[in-house]
């Protein structure tokens, strides 16, 4: 017999050469069968896995971990893939992995696959999960892996065997007839896969490079559940409407251009949006002891390789010459508010100092991944560096995750997860450096009492983080802020300050954002609220409707005092009926719309609807001025 730790901390003694599906036979029939997968010692495992004595052991199902989920897709990509060979013999696969919302497998085809092929495929995926095959898993010597991919055909997975290296085990997994080159997990027949569906299709280059073949990708989701099928179908058909791209287009905030292929063009109202984002950034930092600087977008080549970025980060960054000498458009901003740092000497009085930068930043994003706001190639980063001494870290933690937590959840109803990132294989710096930084962060989240889920191996190269992943009311989740400590950068720049002792000392640094990029949390916001942005958001507050051409006049006088009180509004003076007016402000999405007629101007007053509530009545000019500035002012939404 052997002991395992169960998840909350209780022993378990099982049969020794027990398997992860056993244990959890040993624990209740119903959870075995909804087990999907294992965490052993923080790793994912097959439920084949054999355990050993002491493991610490948590069982994933679909339904309590995104693990789980992941199990559950891999194997329905394996499903897919074998209807696709099934069906198309001459078709060759690539790879078939699991993301956070489903699944996709690359197969390289001479056509495209057409709406009626992939509903060929989609049954041809329910015969197989009718037939309830046993999923089995083997191991091969790296020679008889390449054999038998060759033997079969499969070119793509004789290339990735052959890049692996040497040593490393090479498994497969198969299930009738079919078998694929695969690490796992996953479950232990078809038939434990319930409802699929083939969402999309698209192209593909191998292993993402241009240089490379295109391949045809499709795109599925499956659930344990028919009904849970329906509630994530509903849910894509609901983010279809508020396509960030498509509002983007229809309320004028923004477009692309080929001549400037991932590079965003902001349109007058996306501007007034965008100025009052960071208007509002502004403020709320300068409330939080921040001060304001600005770094240049070029920096030379030197700089880059101090910093570390020029062997970590070189791929995705844009070079130019000047005078002969090779510069690099930055990527990040930090570097510049190291050199903005070192311009002055600093006392431990002096800090912390707490530098906040609205700096754009360039990075080089294969065409194929673009997307509107949330993939671009040039965009602003709400940056903040902070210099502390050692002493002062968990303190300025603590203001950050209160300032974070005041943005996403007082004033824009975000919930959010907390997510701690550890040391990955690219980093820099000494074992005992990182692990100082690693206790650091996990100590305050601990004495803050904040759940966190463990990222391992996904921090910076310089630092770990801790990562904040906001919530829409899609539920998709959208990883915003982030909270890096560094101990290295300020030991590359050689930034010091005098101490209490007169001596030089090394200050610590805490990278930090809370937007992330301003152009991706813009489309995350038109997709949050489907374009209608609460009241103090708005890119346009009020439309002033005028009934008649007669009424032009008191409207601009009603439209003077609201800019004077900051508030954004336009006229309709365009010779059309009252309701075609209303219509098209409701299409714009715009919180209030004033209608004016003879009555209203013998009234001093204002024909009030709302966005929300509809026809509000008629309302003095002053009273509706009063309530529209202490509905901006409270940030209030609908």
């Amino acid at each position: 017999m052997i002991n395992v730790i169960l998840k909350d901390g209780t022993k378990k003694e099982i049969e020794a050469g027990s398997s992860a599906l056993d244990l959890a036979k040993s624990i209740s029939e119903g959870l075995a069968r909804n087990t999907t997968a294992v965490l052993v010692n923080g790793e994912v495992k097959d439920l084949r896995y054999t355990l050993q004595e002491g493991d610490n052991v948590e069982i994933l199902t679909f339904d309590n971990s995104l693990d789980g989920k992941k199990a559950y897709w891999h194997t329905s990509s394996h499903i897919m893939a074998q209807a696709v060979k099934r069906l198309f013999k001459d078709v060759k696969l690539a790879i078939g992995p699991s993301i956070d919302s489903g699944f996709y497998y690359d197969f390289d085809t001479d056509t495209p696959f057409t709406d009626e092929d992939k509903a060929k495929i989609e049954d041809e995926m329910n015969k197989i999960i009718k037939e309830d095959l046993k999923i089995e898993k083997f191991v091969l010597p790296r020679d008889e892996a390449i054999n038998l991919m060759k033997k079969n055909g499969e070119s793509y997975k004789v290339e990735l065997i052959e890049d692996l290296p040497e040593g490393e085990e090479i498994s497969f997994y198969k299930q009738g007839e079919f078998t694929d080159l695969c690490a796992g997990p996953h479950l232990e027949s078809t038939g434990k896969v319930k409802k699929v569906k083939i969402l999309s299709s698209s192209g593909a280059y191998w292993r993402g490079s241009e240089k490379n073949k295109m391949l045809q990708r499709i795109y599925a989701i499956s659930f344990p559940k028919a009904n849970e099928l329906e509630e994530h179908l509903q849910k894509l058909e609901e983010a279809k409407k508020r396509d960030h791209k498509k509002l983007g287009k229809e309320l004028g905030l923004f477009m692309m251009s080929p001549e400037g292929p991932g590079f965003p063009f902001f349109l007058p109202k996306g501007m007034a949006l965008r100025n009052v984002l960071e208007n509002f950034w502004r403020n709320i930092h300068k409330e939080n002891g921040y001060v304001e600087i600005k770094t240049p977008m070029i920096l030379n080549e030197e700089l880059w390789h101090r910093s570390g970025h020029w062997d970590h980060y070189k791929d995705n960054m844009y070079t130019t010459k000047i005078d002969d000498t090779d510069f690099g458009i930055k990527p990040m901003n930090c570097p510049g508010g190291m050199i903005v740092y070192k311009n002055d000497m600093h006392s431990y009085k002096d800090l912390p100092i707490r530098a906040g930068e609205l700096g754009l930043v360039h990075r080089h994003e294969k065409s194929g991944e673009l997307n509107g706001l949330f993939r671009v190639r040039c965009f602003t980063q709400d940056d903040a560096h902070i210099f502390c001494t050692p002493s002062q870290i968990e303190a300025e933690i603590l203001s950050l995750m209160k300032l974070i937590n005041k943005i996403y959840n007082e004033v824009f109803a975000f919930d959010y997860k907390v997510e701690l990132s550890t040391r990955p294989e690219d980093s820099m710096g000494s074992d005992e450096q990182w692990e100082l930084a690693e206790s650091t962060l996990k100590k305050v989240l601990e004495e803050l009492n904040v759940p966190y889920e463990l990222n391992e191996g996904d921090g910076a190269f310089y630092g770990p983080k801790i990562d904040f992943h906001i919530e829409d009311c899609l539920g998709r989740s959208w990883q915003c802020g982030t909270i890096q400590l560094d101990f290295q950068m300020p030991e590359r720049f050689d930034l010091t300050y005098i101490g209490e002792d007169g001596e030089k000392h090394r200050p610590v640094m805490l990278h930090r954002v809370i937007f992330g990029s301003v152009e991706r949390f813009i489309g995350i916001l038109i997709e949050h609220y489907a374009g209608a942005f609460p009241i103090w958001l708005a890119p346009l507050q009020v439309k002033i409707l005028p009934i008649s051409d007669n009424q032009v006049e008191y409207c601009k006088k009603v439209q003077e005092r609201l800019l004077k009180m900051d508030i954004r509004v336009e006229i309709d003076e365009r010779n059309e009926k009252i309701g075609y007016k209303i219509r098209e402000a409701q299409m714009q999405k715009i919180p209030y719309m004033l209608v004016v007629g003879e009555k209203e101007i013998e009234n001093s007053a204002v024909g009030v609807r709302s966005r929300k509530q509809g026809d509000i009545g008629q309302m003095k000019v002053d009273e509706f001025i009063e309530k529209i500035v202490n509905e901006v002012k409270n940030f209030e939404r609908d």
